[in-house]
């Protein structure tokens, strides 16, 4: 099935919509509140693909589970296993399968686990055998994803020794492992941060009662719009400007793209001003999640780029680099990247296809991310398998409609 997406009359927005809640932090505190033994139900919790095949295991009485597409899943339950007693199996699709998680692994069983390869050396599926972990002092690339950290810090107060991380070279998503240690913090964790060097101290986890707050990735592709659109007025319920999530930093950004944002009691309003860049130079290693979003709307709104610490986008859902630039070329942008962690613009074009099917390949993202170039591209734009918004954002769609945006089935 795809999707036509046709803009509303004359590219206006104007419209108020509650947003999911944080996948990145339901899924953490679904963790935590497991590890902390908590009596208490998690309020607003994302109704993400992702968070409930999260939830399926941790409430499963099974020992084989298959988590699909869901690569925070696979890192977070392959650590979180390896501390409950038993034998788990746990594997997801083709792409997960080629998805690499050997740092994680190799991590774990320096720390005590034991976990072997099913197939192929390196990648899911995974035997996990859980058991009482030693803990202690380990190195860790930093450069390559950030869940993999995430994945050991949670586990860490329940090590017999705690943990001692030292993260070599950069590190990718930064303020997602900071989100992390706050949440495990606000569970009765002790964590410290100096330089490279992350800590945690042994013990054990407190039972809270938690409301997770919605999401600004979510939040991002309503700023692309907005920025793509004539005129907006759009009002995003449920964010905050004091927000744990390292996404929020998309606010000042799509600021540079000619979108002013006013913080009100409820959330947020966005409105379209109009002063944008010329052109625009970012390093997006702390938020990768928003490299696709202003990529699409910067093409769309004709401003040359340079984004780089784009690394991490090789082995999300897809080879997200490659997606992009396959995809904007249907639509006549001619993307260039090196070092596998930039990509760039400088306003060459070429002919475009005629009527131009946008390939999500089972990426969320993409298929939200290419959205808002409907308001750029009067035929509308044509986005194929668009389903797979339910990974992060099920109501996108109905979102869509919400804001005077038509979709037609084709």
């Amino acid at each position: 099935m795809n999707y036509l997406i046709q803009a509303p009359a004359g590219r206006k927005l104007c419209a108020s919509l509650r947003l999911p809640a944080s996948k990145s932090i339901s899924n953490r505190v679904l963790i935590l509140n497991a590890l902390s033994d908590s009596p208490y139900d998690i309020r607003n919790l994302s109704d993400s693909d992702d968070t409930r095949v999260m939830q399926g295991v941790l409430n499963s009485n099974g020992c084989d589970f298959n988590i699909g597409a869901a690569g925070t899943a696979m890192r977070f339950l392959t650590a979180f296993l390896s501390k409950i007693a038993g034998e788990w199996t746990l594997t997801g699709t083709e792409r997960m399968k080629n998805r690499p998680v050997r740092l994680l692994v190799d991590a774990l069983n320096t720390l005590g686990a034991r976990i072997e390869y099913m197939e192929k050396e390196g990648f899911p599926p995974l035997r996990i055998f859980g058991s009482a972990l030693q803990g202690g002092e380990i190195s860790l690339s930093g450069g390559v994803s950030s869940q993999y950290v995430s994945a050991l810090l949670m586990l860490a107060p329940l090590m017999e020794k705690g943990l001692i991380l030292h993260l070599e070279g950069g590190i990718v998503s930064a303020p997602y492992i900071r989100l992390t240690m706050q949440l495990m913090e606000q569970f009765g964790a002790v964590t410290g941060w100096e330089g490279q060097t992350l800590r945690v101290l042994p013990g054990r986890y407190t039972p809270v009662p938690f409301t997770v707050e919605s999401d600004w990735s979510a939040a991002s592709y309503w700023y692309a719009m907005a920025a793509l659109s004539s005129e907006a007025e759009i009002s995003l319920k449920g964010l905050s400007g004091k927000s744990l999530q390292g996404d929020a930093a998309g606010a000042g950004l799509f600021a540079r793209l000619g979108v002013e944002t006013d913080f009100t009691g409820e959330g947020l309003v966005l409105r379209r001003t109009g002063d944008c860049c010329k052109q625009m130079t970012y390093n997006f290693v702390n938020e990768p999640d928003l490299a696709q979003t202003f990529v699409v709307a910067c093409a769309g709104l004709g401003i040359p780029f340079r984004f780089t610490g784009l690394q991490s986008l090789r082995i999300k859902e897809t080879d997200r680099i490659e997606a992009l630039k396959t995809e904007l070329r249907k639509l006549g942008y001619l993307l260039a990247g090196s070092q596998d962690s930039v990509l760039e613009w400088t306003g060459e074009r070429c002919e475009p296809e005629g009527q131009p099917v946008i390939r999500t390949y089972d990426d969320h993202r993409m298929a939200m991310a290419f959205t808002p170039l409907a308001l750029s591209h009067p035929q509308g734009i044509t986005i194929a398998n668009p389903e797979v918004v339910s990974k992060s954002y099920p109501a996108f769609w109905e979102d869509m409609q919400t804001a005077g945006f038509g979709l037609i089935v084709n």
